[in-house]
């Protein structure tokens, strides 16, 4: 395959894995603004109060937002990293599994090295790149 064709897989790829994980984030905002019954409760195990999860949800959002604009993609996946290291304290905090929280910023990242070559030529994961 010619090098224009792996780009554009490669470049497919990315987007891909770039959009799973943003679904994610939006379902999660959407939950903090709807609060469906037994969602209370949950947040009660989690030490978190109703009335903070419309401001997560905004941040949540915005941070999504930017890592989705490829002008600003970078900013975005530092800000959702972070997001990321606080759900990740909490669920620890709590006893919680959180592998997925470390999944998703894995996914995040990766996506991103995929598609912004500055990234590649910042962390190269192949020697001699």
């Amino acid at each position: 395959m010619s090098e224009t064709g792996n780009s554009k897989i490669k470049l497919i790829i990315s987007w891909v894995l770039s959009i799973a994980p943003c679904l994610l984030f939006f379902m999660s905002a959407f939950f903090k603004f709807a609060q469906p019954e037994g969602f209370a409760e949950g947040l009660k195990h989690m030490g978190w109060e109703p009335s903070t999860m419309k401001a997560l949800g905004v941040v949540e959002i915005l941070s999504t937002l930017i890592y989705l604009f490829p002008k600003t993609s970078i900013l975005g996946a530092i800000l959702l990293t972070g997001y990321m290291g606080g759900a990740i304290a909490t669920h620890v905090r709590v006893g919680d599994p959180f592998l997925m929280q470390i999944g998703i910023g894995v996914v995040l990242w990766l996506a991103l090295w995929l598609r912004e070559e500055r990234l590649g030529k910042l962390i190269p994961l192949v020697a001699g790149k």
